[in-house]
């Protein structure tokens, strides 16, 4: 799989040519159980000025950009979009200098490999990019840093894509109670457990879910369940109670380093090769706040990057089965 570190400060012609690559797939995606199963398009300009008012002019600018009309402007403004499921193992370790460490798991065509450095709203963010302006982790200038894990329930309701929830607390967000408080406030579509650390040091698992107020706990590690667990067969699938407990485990462990942590994300049972079941590890990323430096990760590859010394280029990771 390829990979690769873009630096714009403001959506122009890379953004466009990202676009143009991930159009055809995100359309298909975005019709997939039928283009009237999706909101139309005052119903998403409405949603969208109602809870993230702020995202509305840049919403526009990337619609413009896009030169794709409706069906573009629907499915950039992540309302009520197609659901879809997703793995990943996430947990911030505190000892020292604070890091939050996630594997991302999922399938290796539906992921943009896309790492982008800009500054959409006078905060430089750097985020993994998904539905082509939102994250799935990242961090931002002031060094709060957040990342996504499914919560393991087939609820679908009324609420955003959780990728542009997650661009929203970074490019607006300093700190983790700023966060908590949008999390609480913008609904999402499905069930996430988000992971919040700031710079300060301060971390939480804010677990959202449709129909339902999100809930904030000083927790380290999150999955993919919620409590109680909804799905016992996707838990079972994807061995999230087992991966829980195994993090909680390890960092109990007085005796563990910096380093043999986050080695634990390259093996199993954090690291898996599922791909044809799209529940594969395409990466493993490091967030440190206070650096404000960050690191992607792979068995026998690694890329160091900061704020202040970022290079652009790419990297092409084999993915075994």
């Amino acid at each position: 799989m390829n990979f690769r570190w873009v630096a714009e400060e403001t959506p122009g012609a890379r953004w466009r040519a990202q676009f143009e690559r991930s159009w055809p797939s995100y359309r298909a995606w975005f019709v997939k159980e039928g283009d009237g199963a999706r909101p139309d398009l005052a119903t998403c300009r409405h949603s969208l000025r109602a809870f993230m008012p702020e995202l509305v002019p840049l919403w526009e600018g990337l619609v413009a950009l896009s030169q794709d009309g409706a069906v573009a402007a629907r499915m950039l403004s992540l309302y009520r979009p197609t659901p879809y499921l997703a793995g990943c193992s996430q947990a911030v370790w505190i000892r020292g200098e604070p890091m939050l460490v996630r594997n991302y798991d999922y399938h290796p065509a539906a992921c943009e490999g896309t790492f982008l450095l800009s500054a959409w709203h006078e905060t430089r963010v750097l985020a993994a990019s998904e539905c082509l302006w939102g994250a799935l982790d990242g961090m931002n200038e002031h060094g709060l840093v957040a990342a996504l894990s499914f919560g393991g329930s087939r609820a679908v309701g009324d609420g955003f894509g959780i990728p542009l929830i997650l661009r929203y607390l970074l490019e607006f967000c300093r700190t983790v109670g700023e966060a908590a408080a949008v999390l609480r406030r913008v609904p999402s579509h499905m069930a996430y457990n988000v992971s919040l650390l700031d710079a300060v040091g301060d971390f939480a698992v804010a677990s959202v879910a449709p129909g339902r107020e999100a809930t904030v706990r000083r927790e380290a590690v999150a999955v993919n369940h919620q409590r109680p667990i909804e799905w016992s067969e996707y838990e079972r699938l994807t061995q999230s109670a087992e991966r829980e407990r195994f993090l909680q485990e390890r960092l109990r462990d007085e005796g563990l380093t910096r380093e043999a942590f986050l080695a634990l994300f390259l093996e199993p049972p954090l690291h898996t090769r599922h791909y044809d079941r799209g529940l594969g590890t395409l990466y493993t990323a490091v967030y440190q706040p206070r650096g404000l430096c960050a690191e992607y990760v792979w068995p026998g590859a690694r890329r160091s990057l900061s704020f202040a010394e970022f290079q652009e280029g790419g990297i092409t990771v084999p993915l075994g089965p």
